[in-house]
């Protein structure tokens, strides 16, 4: 990776249409060389628009953004959200995905993911009220905890440990929403939340933590495949890029109320290693470990919000993504592409 790709340069070069709107906007993405990130950056990037990453790779990856490395529209600022954050120029939209999502890697350093959650978050908002700016939070189904209804609608207030492991993620994530609230209504400041159920595709981290990473990267090792508890809880499973439609199109709707944005699909952690195993071909065995402290039993997300306000559903189905992903890690890993799994590009 050359060292000018730490290009720290701010300002905009896009000229105005219409109505002094800037034809090409400028987007910060904060969390942007993570895994969800680094997709939103590949359509912003394509869409025109000059994007300004800014993360400080604990849990991204410069592999992830090197394929815009050469491009002038880009700029890395390799800096943690929590520390103070100045931008030269116009800023039209920030994109605040900055905060590990996956249990081992957030549990790691519980503080320090609190204070991305809430600092963090806090440090893009006086930014957007600065630049003024819309600002996007991505906000999580953890909100919920472990529910006690089922569909979650964003009207459900949730069911979650304040004194557990994952509380960092969990009532981070909730504060970070009440100060989006609060900003908007003591500033003016735009707002889009969106409430992100699990999701998968390539560009997960092998060592990402999260059952989908995990199964797939066990069954591609040969190694055990390890289901927590007895396998009946559920997840529902959104890909990668049809998530990163519904980011879009959040942010460039009117709605300033938080949205759930995931595929209502629901399958148990069985059923979704036997269609791991059943993939991949391999020969693995399913072991049972304890299921982790405050694990939520069911996910699952009612989107009605989003088709009506958004127009947005999932398309792709768990089949076709796991395909994709499968392909992704057996690449990564170096390992054979299972011979029933198709190739992509």
């Amino acid at each position: 990776m050359p060292d000018d790709f730490l290009n720290l340069g701010a300002g905009s070069p896009f000229g105005l249409f219409g109505r002094g709107r800037p034809a090409h906007k400028t987007v910060l993405v904060a969390g942007g060389a993570g895994f969800v990130g680094s997709h939103l950056i590949d359509r912003l990037l394509a869409n025109g628009h000059r994007v300004i990453c800014l993360d400080n790779l604990s849990t991204g990856r410069l592999a992830n953004i090197a394929a815009h490395a050469a491009n002038e529209r880009f700029t890395l600022i390799r800096q943690d959200v929590c520390d103070p954050i100045q931008i030269a120029g116009a800023v039209d939209e920030i994109f605040n995905l900055a905060c590990p999502a996956s249990p081992p890697k957030y549990q790691k350093d519980p503080v320090h993911t609190f204070r991305t959650s809430v600092i963090g978050a806090m440090n893009l908002l006086e930014l957007a009220r600065a630049k003024g700016a819309r600002i996007f939070q991505a906000s999580t189904s953890e909100v919920y905890g472990d529910p006690e209804v089922s569909l979650q609608s964003e009207n459900y207030r949730g069911n979650v440990n304040t004194f557990g492991p994952r509380a960092c993620y969990d009532e981070g994530k909730r504060a970070a929403e009440t100060l989006f609230h609060d900003y908007h209504h003591q500033h003016g400041v735009e707002i889009r939340i969106a409430r992100i159920f699990n999701t998968y595709g390539p560009r997960m981290c092998p060592d990402d933590g999260r059952v989908v990473s995990n199964f797939v990267v066990q069954a591609l090792s040969g190694r055990d495949m390890t289901i927590h508890g007895d396998g009946s809880q559920t997840r529902s499973f959104c890909y990668v890029d049809d998530l990163v439609e519904g980011i879009l199109r959040l942010m460039a709707s009117a709605v300033s109320e938080p949205v759930n944005l995931g595929n209502p699909g629901e399958f148990t952690m069985a059923e979704l290693a036997a269609i791991v195993r059943e993939k991949t071909g391999t020969t693995a065995r399913l072991v049972h470990r304890p299921l982790p402290t405050d694990d939520p039993r069911q996910r699952r997300p009612d989107i009605s919000r989003a088709r009506k306000a958004l127009g947005w559903a999932p398309l792709v189905a768990l089949s076709e993504g796991l395909d994709r992903t499968i392909a992704h890690f057996a690449a990564e890993l170096g390992r054979p592409l299972p011979s029933r799994t198709e190739k992509v590009a």
